[in-house]
C-alpha cells in the first residue's frame, strides 16, 4: 500500500522521459502486459497521463517494486475503498484501475522508497492470478469511446473555463495550472487532469476513471467542479465577512483609544472609569454589612479589570447591581397604635378573631420589645375564608410593605435558594428577589399555598425553606446566587394551606398554625352587607339608588346556589345578579332594579343545591354523617340494605382503607350486642349486606364516619329510619366506645348549612365547641355519647312504640 504524496500532468513537468513516455503517439504504441504485478494506493486515484509520487513502506510492495524495475516496469495502481485498512484483500479493491511505468525511484533511510510513476492507461482486472508474494492479475487495455461533436467540445471548453475560474479562487493551485489547462486539446486527458485536481472523495475519482464515455466522463468532472466552486465561494464569503469584523473590531479599538486620550486631555475619565468610582461610591452610601462590602469590593475589582466586551463582565455587574439594590439596612417604620391596627384589620374583614388577635399581640409585644423577630404563621383553613387577603390586611394595619410569593406547582429547590452564578442566565431566588421589590427588610412576606409544594429531580422546595422560616437560622439566609448571609429576621413570613396533611412534619413545626374555620350562613350574610356587596357594586359602576339586594336573597343564594366554606362562589353569584343589573339599566329598560328571593330564579337561573336530608332518610337503612373536606365540613349519606347471602359485608363508594376497617369494626360490634341493641334479627349467615356511600367519584377514607355506618345498619335491622334532623359523627371500636375525632367546627356549620337540628358528637370533643360560633350553637341541639347505645333513643326517638318498631322490621 502507497500514499499519495504530488500528482502532476505532463505539461507541468519538464522531465525528459516523463514527455518521451506520455508523447501521445508514443502512449498509444505502449503495449499494456496481459498479466500486471497490482500495487493498492490509499489515498489517491492516479489518471492515465498523470504523473504521481508515491511513497513505499511495507515488504510486500518494496518487493514488488523490485521485481518491477528490475522487468518492463509496468503495474496496475488499484484504489482502496476503504483507505484505513492495513491488510488488504482482493475485494477491498476497486475492478478499474490505470496501468502505470514506474519511472524514479529512490530508497530512503528508513528502508521505505519514494517512486514516480506515471499513468498510461485504463485497465480493467478481470483475474487474479497471484496472492503472495504480492497481488498480480490479468488485465484488459480499456479503450476512450470518443464522440467528435458539437456537445463534447462545449462541455470541454466549459469544464475548462470553470476549473481555471476555480484556480484564481483556490490558494492551494498553482497559477501555472492554466496554463497547462489552455495547452490540453484532449477532451479525454482534460477531463483526467481536472479530477486529479480536484478536492474530492477517492470513490467521486474512481467513478470519473471508470467512465471510458468522454462525455459523460465530462458532464461528472463538470458537476465535480460546480460542487467544489459553491464550497470554495462560501468559504471566500466567510473570509470576507470575518476579515470585514475584524476590521470594524480594529477600528473600534482606534476610535476608542482616540477618545481615551481625548478624554485624558480634558480631564476626565473613561466611561469604565466612570463607572467604577459610581460603583465604588454606592457600596460606601449603601451601609451593607462587612461580609456583604466585603463580597461587592472583591466583585468591583474584577469588575475593573475586565474587558467591558467579556461576557464576564456583564453576569458582575449584575451582581453589584443586585447587591446594592438590596435593602441591607432599609427598614419600614412599625406602626404600633394597637387600637388603629384593629380598626384596620376589622374594616377589611369579619370576624378571623384568632388571626386579628395574634397580630395586635405582636404588635404590644412589638410595642415593649423594639428588637422582636418577627413571627412565622401558617394560616389553614378552606378555600375562599379570606387567608391571602388577611396578610394584605395586615400589612396595611402594620404599616409595612406588602410581598406574595405562590408556591403552588413550585418544584425547583432554586426557586428558593437561587442559581449559583457558574450557570448560564442565573438567577437569584423568588425571597431575595421578593425584598429587592418591596424595598424594605421587614416586609410581611406571603407564601401562599405551601401546602402545594412538589418535588422532583432539581430538589425539594420544602426543604430548603427550612432555613428561611427557622428562626434560629434565617438571620444568615444563604441564597445561591447572593453567595451573602442576608438577614431575615425583621420579616413577617405568613404561610397559607388549605390542609396540613402534605406538609412536612419540620417545616410544619417551624410555624404557628392559625386555622381559619368555614363561614355560617349569618356570617356571610354579614360579609355579602359589609363587604361582597359594596366591592361589586363599584367594580360595576352602581349605586345604592339603582340597586339593592335584599336580605332573603342574600340568604336564599347561600342557601340555594352556594355551597362553600368561604364567600367565593357567593361574590361570584352577586357580580353575576350586579351584571344582569347593569345591563338593564345601561340599556334603559330599567332605572331601579330591587333583587328579592323570588327575582333569583330570573337573574341566576334554577336553583343548584336542595337539602336532601329529610328525602334521603325517609327509610330505614340510611344513617347522615359529617364529613371534613378541603373546602370545608360537608354532610355524608350513609344507605345499607341487605339480600340472600352468605353473611359477607360489601363496601362501595370508594372507601379507603380506614372507612373500611370502621365499617368492619361496627358489623362485628352489632353482631355481638343484638340483644342489648335491641335487634331480633339473627339470621346474619343468611343474608349479605352492602353498605354504600354515594358520590361514588369522590375518594372518601377516615373513621369518623364509624358511628354514621354503625346507626345505617341498627335501622336497617330494626326497620326503623333514622331521624331526618340528625347528623353524628364519631369513630367506633368493637366493644362500641364513641372515639373522638377532628374538624368538628367544619362539620358542625355543614351541618347547619343542610338544615340538621340535632348533632351527635363524642364526648370528647364537647371542648372543641369553643371554636364554634354561638349563633349556630344556640339554633342546634349537641348530644355527647361516650358509647353507641346511648345513641339510640336520640337517632329512632325515645317515644316510638315497639309494634311500630317490629311491623317495619317484619316487612324487612
Amino acid at each position: 500500500m502507497t500514499d499519495n504524496e504530488k500528482t502532476s500532468s505532463e505539461s507541468n513537468d519538464s522531465s525528459g522521459l516523463e514527455t518521451t513516455v506520455t508523447d501521445e503517439n508514443k502512449t498509444g504504441k505502449l503495449k499494456i502486459p496481459k498479466e500486471i504485478p497490482i500495487l493498492p494506493v490509499k489515498d489517491t486515484v492516479v489518471f492515465p497521463s498523470m504523473v504521481a509520487a508515491l511513497s513505499v513502506y511495507t515488504e510486500r510492495d518494496l518487493k514488488l517494486l523490485n521485481n518491477v524495475l528490475a522487468g518492463n516496469r509496468f503495474l496496475a495502481l488499484v484504489a482502496q475503498k476503504d483507505k484505513e485498512l492495513k491488510v488488504v484483500k482482493q475485494s477491498d479493491l476497486y475492478e478499474y484501475a490505470t496501468a502505470a511505468v514506474v519511472l524514479q525511484m529512490l530508497r530512503m533511510p528508513d528502508n521505505s522508497a519514494k517512486m514516480l510513476v506515471q499513468g498510461v492507461r485504463r485497465i480493467k482486472i478481470d483475474e487474479y492470478v497471484q496472492k503472495d508474494p504480492y497481488f498480480k492479475a490479468k488485465v484488459t487495455a480499456l479503450e476512450d469511446t470518443l464522440e467528435s461533436d458539437i456537445e463534447t467540445e462545449a462541455l470541454a471548453r466549459n469544464a475548462a473555463d470553470q476549473f481555471i475560474r476555480m484556480i484564481s479562487m483556490a490558494p492551494s493551485l498553482p497559477e501555472e495550472l492554466k496554463i497547462a489547462i489552455v495547452n490540453v486539446d484532449s477532451p479525454s486527458r482534460l477531463a483526467d487532469m481536472i479530477a486529479s485536481h480536484l478536492n474530492v472523495s477517492i470513490a467521486e475519482k474512481q467513478q470519473v476513471l471508470e467512465s471510458l464515455n468522454v462525455k459523460q466522463r465530462l458532464q461528472k468532472v463538470t458537476a465535480l467542479i460546480t460542487s467544489e466552486m459553491e464550497v470554495l465561494e462560501m468559504a471566500t464569503k466567510i473570509q470576507s465577512q470575518v476579515k470585514s469584523e475584524m476590521e470594524k473590531g480594529q477600528r473600534e479599538y482606534y476610535l476608542r483609544q482616540q477618545l481615551k486620550a481625548i478624554q485624558e486631555e480634558l480631564g476626565e475619565g473613561d466611561e469604565r472609569t466612570i463607572e467604577v468610582k459610581e460603583l465604588t461610591k454606592k457600596i460606601e452610601e449603601a451601609k451593607l454589612p462587612p461580609e456583604a462590602k466585603k463580597e461587592a469590593e472583591r466583585e468591583l475589582n474584577r469588575l475593573a479589570k475586565m474587558p467591558t466586551a467579556s461576557a464576564e463582565y456583564t453576569v458582575s455587574r449584575t451582581y453589584l447591581d443586585l447587591i446594592l439594590a438590596l435593602p441591607w439596612s432599609i427598614s419600614t417604620t412599625d406602626s404600633l397604635d394597637i387600637q388603629a391596627a384593629k380598626k384596620i384589620l376589622d374594616e377589611d374583614h369579619y370576624d378571623l378573631e384568632k388571626v386579628k388577635e395574634r397580630i395586635l399581640e405582636y404588635l404590644a409585644v412589638r410595642k415593649l420589645k423594639h428588637d422582636m423577630k418577627g413571627p412565622i404563621l401558617c394560616f389553614v383553613g378552606p378555600p375562599g375564608t379570606g387567608k391571602t387577603s388577611v396578610g394584605m390586611s395586615i400589612a396595611r394595619a402594620m404599616g409595612r410593605k406588602f410581598v406574595r410569593m405562590s408556591l403552588g406547582g413550585v418544584r425547583d429547590e432554586a426557586e428558593i435558594r437561587g442559581h449559583r452564578r457558574t450557570y448560564i442566565g442565573a438567577l437569584p431566588g423568588s425571597i431575595i428577589q421578593g425584598l429587592r421589590k418591596a424595598g424594605s427588610n421587614n416586609p410581611v412576606f406571603m407564601l401562599d399555598e405551601i401546602d402545594k409544594l412538589g418535588a422532583d429531580f432539581r430538589g425539594d422546595p420544602s426543604a430548603a425553606l427550612l432555613e428561611v422560616l427557622d428562626p434560629e437560622q434565617h438571620h444568615a439566609f444563604s441564597d445561591h446566587y447572593l453567595d451573602v448571609p442576608f438577614d431575615l429576621s425583621k420579616v413577617m413570613f405568613i404561610t397559607t394551606a388549605n390542609i396540613l396533611d402534605p406538609v412536612p412534619p419540620a417545616l410544619k413545626d417551624r410555624m404557628e398554625v392559625l386555622e381559619l374555620p368555614g363561614y355560617t350562613a349569618e356570617e356571610k350574610v354579614f360579609i355579602a352587607k359589609q363587604f361582597t356587596i359594596p366591592k361589586q357594586f363599584k367594580e360595576h359602576g352602581l349605586t345604592k339608588e339603582q340597586i339593592t339586594i335584599e336580605d332573603d336573597a342574600i340568604r336564599a343564594i347561600i342557601s340555594d346556589y352556594t355551597r362553600e366554606a368561604g364567600i367565593r362562589n357567593l361574590e361570584r353569584e352577586i357580580a353575576h345578579i350586579c351584571r344582569k343589573a347593569a345591563k338593564d339599566i345601561a340599556s334603559g329598560e330599567k332605572k331601579y332594579v330591587n333583587v328579592t328571593a323570588d327575582l333569583l330564579h330570573k337573574l341566576l337561573g334554577p336553583i343548584k343545591f336542595f337539602s336532601e336530608v329529610a328525602e334521603r332518610t325517609a327509610e330505614a337503612g340510611v344513617a347522615t354523617g359529617l364529613a371534613w373536606t378541603q373546602a370545608g365540613g360537608d354532610i355524608l349519606f350513609i344507605e345499607a340494605t341487605s339480600m340472600s347471602g352468605t353473611g359477607k359485608l360489601m363496601l362501595t363508594g370508594q372507601l379507603g382503607d380506614v372507612m373500611k376497617e370502621s365499617a368492619q369494626a361496627a358489623m362485628s360490634y352489632i353482631r355481638a350486642k343484638v340483644k342489648k341493641l335491641g335487634i331480633t334479627f339473627k339470621d346474619f349467615n343468611k343474608y349479605d349486606f352492602h353498605i354504600h356511600i354515594p358520590a361514588g367519584a369522590i375518594p372518601k377514607d377516615g373513621p369518623s364516619a364509624g358511628v354514621t355506618m354503625a346507626m345505617a345498619l341498627i335501622s336497617l335491622l330494626k326497620g326503623i329510619p333514622v331521624l331526618s334532623h340528625v347528623a353524628m359523627t364519631g369513630e367506633i371500636t368493637l366493644r362500641g366506645r364513641v372515639l373522638p375525632v377532628g374538624g368538628i367546627k367544619e362539620k358542625v356549620l355543614a351541618a347547619k348549612r343542610a338544615g340538621i337540628t340535632t348533632i351527635i358528637l363524642p364526648k370528647r370533643n364537647e371542648k372543641d365547641l369553643v371554636e364554634v360560633p354561638e349563633n349556630a350553637k344556640k339554633e342546634m341541639n349537641f348530644i355527647f355519647v361516650e358509647r353507641v347505645d346511648e345513641m339510640l333513643p336520640v337517632v329512632f326517638g325515645a317515644k316510638e312504640p315497639e309494634k311500630k318498631r317490629k311491623k317495619i322490621f317484619s316487612k324487612t
